[in-house]
């Protein structure tokens, strides 16, 4: 019985060593070596699209700086760390900031100026105009995340929840409607050469279009129009660093700052708003499609199992084991 029950606790203390040894050999790799990305907004259209899975390089870092024309995976620049060392170092490496992918523009060294030539938008990279054939050729349009109709009936059945059994008046019910609403809408890049449901990007549901424009018409954003703002001027003060949340900035980087932009320029949240990304912050140089399907779930398992058919024909088939350029 003694032998017995030694031989159980040894198996079990062995177990446990080796599920902390696997572990470790997966955090490792998957701190150093590569990393899995999915792709959670526009910012990136068309080079990349919501749904797509990507793997990318963290290996070559290890051993050279970023490049321009790169896309690179990095943390949420806007994330606030802990002050604990020991929950930041936990945050950045375990769980923390979201991954966010952009392109290289600037490196080290770089100077960047946005300017707006012709109505349109331009980089300037040390002082040559920047040629960028990567950019988003094409139209944005605002449609609902899903059915008008379905999403009515979960907000009346929220309502009835939240404010139930409870006095309130009626600017408290306009304004969670309107904050729910402000998150149900997104932009997807349209051909408007091709029938809504069979775009080469997203299939566009026209129930799903959303009709805010004057006397309910469709809204589009059109490619080259500058992002600009009140009263500013089309060229930027060079006298010191300076970004406007706007298609109008300059900046100097320093010895460990990258200048990024997403190749979706008009929806795209990236160095115009928040400044230049900090070279700890960049952790892989995003290399291949794995698999590209139409799906806003972030997990493709999930996604497989709520949609067993479906699943197969929102796969953009033409994209997947693509090499990213």
């Amino acid at each position: 019985m003694a032998k017995d029950k030694e031989k159980k606790q040894q198996s079990t203390l062995s177990s446990i060593v080796e599920f902390v040894f696997l572990l470790t050999i997966v955090f490792l790799v998957r701190t150093f070596i590569f990393g899995l990305y999915v792709v959670p907004t526009g910012s990136m259209e068309t080079t990349m699209l919501v749904g797509e899975r990507f793997l990318a390089d963290k290996f070559s870092y290890n051993f050279r700086k970023p490049r321009r024309g790169e896309i690179i995976a990095f943390n949420d620049p806007e994330f606030r760390y802990s002050a604990n060392p020991v929950k930041r170092l936990f945050e950045r490496y375990m769980w923390g900031p979201a991954n966010w992918t952009k392109r290289v523009i600037g490196i080290p060294g770089d100077t960047v100026k946005g300017v707006i030539e012709n109505g349109k938008p331009v980089i300037y990279l040390n002082g040559e105009k920047l040629s960028e054939p990567y950019i988003n050729a094409y139209p944005l349009i605002h449609v609902w995340k899903q059915d008008i109709s379905v999403l009515r009936a979960q907000i009346d059945y929220d309502l009835q929840r939240i404010f139930r059994n409870r006095r309130v008046d009626q600017s408290a019910v306009d304004q969670y409607i309107m904050q729910r609403l402000a998150h149900e809408t997104t932009w997807r890049s349209y051909n408007s050469a091709q029938s809504y449901d069979k775009q080469d990007f997203y299939r566009i549901n026209e129930k799903q279009l959303y009709r805010g424009g004057e006397d309910g018409a469709l809204e589009f954003r059109v490619p080259g129009t500058p992002i600009t703002a009140p009263n500013q001027s089309f060229t930027p003060d060079e006298t010191r660093n300076n970004w406007t949340h706007s298609d109008v900035f300059f900046i100097k980087l320093g010895a460990n700052e990258y200048w990024c932009q997403g190749d979706n320029r008009l929806g795209s949240h990236d160095c115009r708003f928040f400044g230049p990304v900090k070279e700890e912050e960049i952790h892989g140089r995003i290399v291949f499609c794995i698999f590209s399907s139409d799906s806003d779930e972030s997990w493709w398992i999930i996604d497989l199992i709520k949609h067993p058919i479906d699943f197969w024909t929102r796969m953009r088939w033409s994209r997947c084991l693509s090499i990213m350029r």
